[in-house]
């Protein structure tokens, strides 16, 4: 199978003219909410110095779910609905709709997860579960009802890491555009025509909203932003599982999100180890911690998206090498965060910072 002959039905050009619409219509909307969003006023936490209106994230999911309406309505349905299709939107819609409420109402942790588990539940229940693993030197395993326990658990850990890891201007939502590219040029050359296309739709929502909100942050993402986002990205890594053959298939979201994902578990584990509250707001991310070291909040953004190159470029080396070499080449993401634990941890000895 050649290149051109798997993007030559996709309509390409189309559908980045469509990804295109839906920047522009993105932007309005986050335009809108620039007046309307609710206020997020600083804190010790928080890195911006002035009240500032969140909520943008309206904007992207604005977008995605137009863009999936017009391909339902137009013909499309083939690329973008398998059997979950109607689950997997509503699970979507169910997402935004709860973390508006929490960017309104600023909701505990524990109401959060317990809503965030019902719209797992209604993926789940769709039919979106991870059945089998396709393993480098073991092929294609069926893990049974463990599937569905670990698709659950994967939904809410990515929802939750890519809500922890949006404090700076434009780290979240640069690190999903990135994923989102790469998840649809991989999707597409590995027949994944529902990640293909939703991917678009989702890098469409999200260019619309990041030239508010980096390198200036006119207005936040808020966690009806970076919640979707999440669990929108979580989503194509469960859809990606069913990529058959493909041996990086149920790794493709956490390489692409290593940075986030790395971000986060290093910090539960070491707040778990200091019997902290792991639900208690803090500022003890690696990346709150450079920034706070004296690190320019720009760079920390631009760096994780590096993060996000480097998962996509291990992706995609996964993919044209041979079975051996691939676990060298998949070591590479856990490699550079190591690296950027020490370097961070070095800068914040450095800047005297103690209390993480």
């Amino acid at each position: 199978m050649t290149i051109s002959s798997v993007l030559a039905p996709l309509a390409l050009p189309r559908h980045l003219a469509l990804m295109g619409g839906l920047a522009i219509f993105s932007a309005i909307i986050v335009r809108i909410m620039i007046f309307i969003g609710v206020p997020d006023r600083p804190n010790a936490r928080k890195a911006h110095t002035h009240t500032t209106p969140k909520s943008g994230g309206v904007g992207i999911v604005a977008a995605f779910i137009l863009g999936v309406l017009l391909l339902y309505y137009h013909g499309q349905v083939s690329r973008l609905a398998p059997g979950y299709f109607i689950g997997v939107i509503a699970a979507a819609v169910l997402m935004a709709g709860i973390s508006l409420l929490d960017d309104i109402l600023d909701l505990s942790f524990l109401i959060k997860l317990a809503t965030q588990l019902i719209a797992a539940l209604v993926a789940v229940a769709s039919g979106l579960v991870v059945h089998t693993l396709s393993l480098p030197h073991l092929g294609v395993v069926d893990i049974g009802w463990a599937g569905l326990p670990l698709t659950v658990f994967f939904l809410l850990f990515v929802t939750n890491a890519m809500n922890f890891i949006d404090g700076l201007n434009g780290l979240a939502s640069g690190v999903t555009l990135i994923a989102c590219l790469f998840l649809a040029g991989i999707a597409g050359l590995c027949g994944g025509f529902f990640v293909y296309t939703a991917a678009l739709l989702l890098a469409g929502g999200v260019l619309g909203f990041l030239p508010y909100n980096y390198p200036r942050g006119k207005i936040f993402m808020g966690d009806v932003g970076s919640q979707f986002c999440g669990f929108m990205l979580a989503l194509f890594g469960v859809a990606a599982t069913r990529f058959e053959g493909v041996p990086l298939s149920f790794l493709l979201v956490p390489f692409l999100l290593s940075g986030v994902l790395y971000d986060v578990t290093f910090t539960l584990i070491r707040r778990s180890l200091a019997r902290e509250n792991i639900a208690r707001a803090h500022n003890g991310h690696l990346y709150q911690v450079v920034r706070r070291a004296g690190m320019d909040a720009r760079l920390v953004a631009a760096i994780h998206w590096g993060f996000a190159i480097i998962g996509g470029l291990t992706a995609i080396a996964f993919l044209c090498t041979s079975e051996w070499e691939r676990i060298a080449i998949g070591l590479a993401p856990l490699a550079v965060q190591l690296a950027w634990t020490d370097y961070v941890v070095r800068r914040a000895r450095a800047a005297n910072i103690e209390k993480w």
